[in-house]
This record gives structure tokens, sequence and C-alpha cells, in this order.
């Protein structure tokens, strides 16, 4: 029992590991995408809806496949599946630096996805849920924040690689970096449990029980994976997960938006790391803030401050100034995909079936990517700028905390139903 004892508990060793991890697939490939939009339409002669056709490609892939990862986490080593998923993701994107014509985007957007979904998305959740019995939402939001500084730097890179190198080479030096340094952290720090150490979750000493089981509390506080999925709850934390997935999608068109708004792929790629110091402080303000007064306060608060970035966007994007500053507060809404989407799930519907509920919530994320990312590329297309996609922002934004609240009436029904056991 001594083990639980110490000062420095291996869950934050793995924490650490599982942010980099995470933070080099998101930054390093997927939020990384959007640099290449111009450059790559320009150069193929491919019109932005029909390139960024390839995200909806790779949204209906994950979409399918986010309850079959759900089963196979459960089944399989954590690192064999995290190993293949990053070939698959990292060697995708490498490919694209090789491809002529459209539809090798649309190909390859299918292995990316599949591996995507283990790296960027159930990877950080599960794991935290599983390491940490206290402190999780300081957990999930030093994961994303790490993202932010890594993003912080790797977004100017690669703007600057693309202005410099081309982007045939960032394509594939990008792809090439993400998996060398990943697989090696996944293999030698990465564990599904803490029963593989030996240990109990962080926090389960302080915790107040008389089960004598590793994450006993977690699995049995909640609502069942059957009963969540026909209550109201789940049903407006799918809305949720679908808008917040839409709002966040916008991080990919910042870089051709700032293109149309008269700067260059050096300032878009600065631009892009500075939302990454937004997201770095947005996860940790969003963590500390759930732990403090809930997910539910936290979720409200994130939706109406994006009404900020955006209002400045519609008023004044000519102002190099304001257009960093809105960019930075944006990135407190994109790390809010990050942590507020897993804390409200636990928060709705606890830890007893938590990633089954998650992974299929989680579709909304999916069906978003499906409809903003190409949706916006056509509307740029068409009518040459984003003004209509900033309006339907403000709706959005508006609507998904109208959302959060009818989830929490919706959690009510559920405890007053008895289904919270």
């Amino acid at each position: 029992m001594n083990t639980k004892k110490k000062k420095f508990h291996y869950a934050w060793l793995l924490l650490i590991g599982l942010s980099i991890m995470v933070a080099l697939g998101k930054n390093g490939i997927s939020t990384a995408g959007g640099l290449y939009l111009i450059p790559v339409t320009q150069d193929l002669g491919i019109g932005m809806g029909s390139l960024t056709l390839y995200f909806s490609i790779a949204s209906i892939v994950t979409m399918i496949f986010l309850p079959i990862a759900g089963k196979l986490m459960a089944k399989y080593d954590i690192r064999l599946i995290l190993v293949v998923s990053i070939i698959l993701m990292a060697g995708s994107f490498a490919m694209f630096g090789l491809m002529s014509s459209v539809w090798g985007w649309y190909l390859f957007s299918i292995p990316l996805a599949i591996g995507s979904i283990f790296v960027t998305q159930m990877a950080g959740p599960v794991l935290i849920n599983n390491w940490f019995k206290k402190h999780n939402g300081l957990a999930m939001g030093l994961m994303v924040a790490i993202g932010g500084v890594f993003g912080a730097i790797i977004q100017p890179t690669v703007g600057n690689l693309i202005a410099t190198q081309g982007w045939r080479f960032t394509y594939i030096a990008s792809g090439i970096t993400v998996a060398v340094i990943i697989i090696p952290i996944v293999l030698v720090i990465l564990r599904m449990s803490p029963k593989q150490k030996g240990l109990q979750p962080l926090g389960m000493d302080d915790v107040k029980s008389s089960e004598d089981t590793l994450g006993q509390q977690d699995v049995a506080q909640g609502v069942s994976a059957a009963v969540a999925k026909k209550s109201s709850a789940f049903f407006a934390l799918l809305g949720f997960f679908f808008i917040i997935t839409s709002i966040a999608s916008f991080s990919q068109h910042l870089a051709p938006f700032a293109i149309g708004a008269g700067y260059d792929i050096k300032f878009a790629g600065t631009a892009l790391g500075a939302m990454q110091i937004g997201v770095l402080v947005g996860a940790l303000s969003f963590g500390v803030l759930s732990d403090k007064i809930g997910a539910r306060n936290t979720a409200i608060f994130a939706m109406l401050l994006g009404l900020v970035p955006v209002g400045i966007f519609l008023t004044v994007p000519d102002n190099q100034t304001l257009f960093i500053v809105a960019v930075v507060i944006f990135g407190f809404i994109v790390s809010s995909l990050g942590t507020l989407g897993p804390l409200l799930t636990t928060a709705l519907f606890g830890n007893k079936d938590y990633s089954q509920i998650y992974s299929t919530a989680a579709i909304g994320l999916a069906v978003a990517g499906i409809v903003a990312l190409p949706g916006y590329g056509y509307i740029f297309e068409f009518t040459g700028s984003y003004t209509f996609v900033l309006y339907a922002l403000v709706i959005m934004l508006l609507l998904n905390a109208l959302l959060v609240f009818l989830a929490f009436k919706g959690k009510k029904k559920l405890e007053k139903a008895g289904a919270w056991n």
C-alpha cells in the first residue's frame, strides 16, 4: 500500500507522455491541415470545397469506426493499437506530399481518420479517466494545454516550411517526424490502467470508500450506457458535440480566412500559433473552472466567450493586432472541445460506462466534420468570403449554451428516475 503514498504518482508521467502524443498528432497533423489548403488548391488548381471534402470523408470514416474503436481499446493492448494508429495517421499525412490529384486526399483520408480516432480522440479521455481519480479536470486541461504549447511552436514552423520548402516537403517531413517521436513514447510510457503498473489511480487513497477494487468507484457510479443513450441528456450532449466541433472546425479555415483578409501564409502560421496559446490558457482555465464551478457553468461561459472573437472577425478583420487577439480567444473555444466534451460526459453520466457513452456521443464530432469542414470550404468557394460562416458561428455558440442547460435538466430526470447508481 505504500506505493500510493509516494509524492510522485506515475499518472503524472503518463499524462506527460499522453499529452505529447495528442499534441503532436493534433498540431503536427490534424489542425495543421488548414495551412496547406491555399497552397495546394493554388498549385494543383483544385477548388477549396473539393479539397476540403477529404475532411468530410475522414469524418464519415470516424463516425463509422468510433463504436468499434471503444471495443478494440477494451480488448487489445493500448500500445499496439496506438503504434498501428500512429503509422496509419502519420504515414497517410506524409503521402499527401506525393499526391497530384484530389483523389489522393480522398483515399488517404481513410487510414488517417482511423488512426486519428485513437491518437487524438479516444486515448486521452479514456486513459485520464482510468488513471486520475482526483484532479480529472486539471489533468484534462493540462493535456490540452500542453497541446497548446506544442501548437504555438509547430503551427508557425509549418507555415514557414510551406513558404520556404513547399507543401510537398512539409507534408512528408511532418508525417515522418510525428511518427518517429510518438512511437517510442507509446511503447515506453503509456499503459491502459494503473493495474499494469501495480498502482491505484491517482487520488484513490483519498476517496472515502470501502470498496476494495481498483477503479470500483469509477465503474460503480453513473448511468448505464443503455439507459443513457435513450435520455434527453444524451441527445443534448450529442448536439453539443456536433456544434462545438462545427465551431472548432473553423480553425481549419483560419489560414484561408487570414489570407483572404490580406495577410500572407507566414502570418497565417503565426496566427495559428497564437491560437494555440489560447488553447493552452483556455485548457488550463476550463479544467480548473470545471473542478471549481462545474462543467455546466464552465461550458456555458465558454460558449458566450466565443462571441467575442467572432465579433472581431466580422467587424475588424484587417486590424492585425485585434486579429491576433481574436485568434487567441478563439483558441479558448477550440480547447473546450478537448476539455469540456469529456468533462461534460462524466458530469452527466458518471464513469459507469464512460467509454461507451463517450464514443457514441463523439459521433457528433464526426457528423460535424462531414458537414462543417467542406461546408465552410464551399461557402468560401461560392461567395469568396467567410461572412456567412461567421454569422452561423454566432448562432451555434448561443444554441450550444442552451443545449448545455437542457442536458443538465435531462440529468435531473435520470436521477429522479433512479437511473444514476
